[in-house]
């Protein structure tokens, strides 16, 4: 569990006139929130003696599962892990009686996943507690603000993939400035 962090009012109050010191403290915050969601599925997983990783991967297809299954590939795009963990992970899963692994219809290659009726049985049982937690962390945004906080949540993502690639590629550009990493 991480230490207690500077609340959010102190942590900004030291943040430079142009805003360029916002990172940090937002940075940290994220990583909190990610460590508490990490902490949380593990109590969930406990429960059902599976792992906190394949847990996720249980909310990830409960998630992306439009009624055909959701293959493998795009579980370990939403998760960001590689396929092949999610694919070890699976078949441990379906082994427990959790998931249901076939191959798709229009493609041999591909493995689709869905939840038995055990898995949504369980997770009915536990609404109830998500719905609470749910309300515990967003009830002072309300519905609408939720949206906005998500949306702009997204959009930070969006961003940091896009900053990540052309990190790779050597060249970062902002609005304002291009950075070359000469160092590769």
């Amino acid at each position: 569990m991480p230490p207690d962090l500077p609340g959010a009012a102190s942590a900004l109050g030291s943040i430079s006139p142009d805003g360029q010191e916002m990172v940090r403290p937002f940075m940290w915050e994220i990583r909190s929130i990610s460590a508490y969601l990490e902490e949380l599925a593990k109590f969930r997983a406990d429960v059902l003696g599976i792992t906190g990783p394949q847990w996720m991967i249980l909310m990830a297809v409960a998630y992306l599962d439009r009624k055909n299954g959701v293959a493998v590939n795009e579980v370990s795009k939403l998760m960001h892990v590689d396929a092949s963990f999610v694919t070890t992970q699976s078949k441990l899963l379906e082994k427990n009686g959790f998931l249901r692994r076939k191959s798709s219809a229009s493609d041999a290659r591909v493995v689709q996943m869905s939840l038995t009726a055990k898995t949504r049985k369980h997770l009915s049982t536990l609404a109830p507690r998500q719905e609470a937690l749910d309300e515990l962390a967003f009830d002072e945004f309300g519905v609408n603000g939720s949206s906005e906080f998500i949306t702009k949540l997204a959009a930070v993502r969006h961003r940091l993939e896009k900053a990540r690639h052309e990190s790779r590629s050597g060249v970062l550009r902002t609005k304002r400035t291009t950075v070359r990493n000469d160092a590769g």
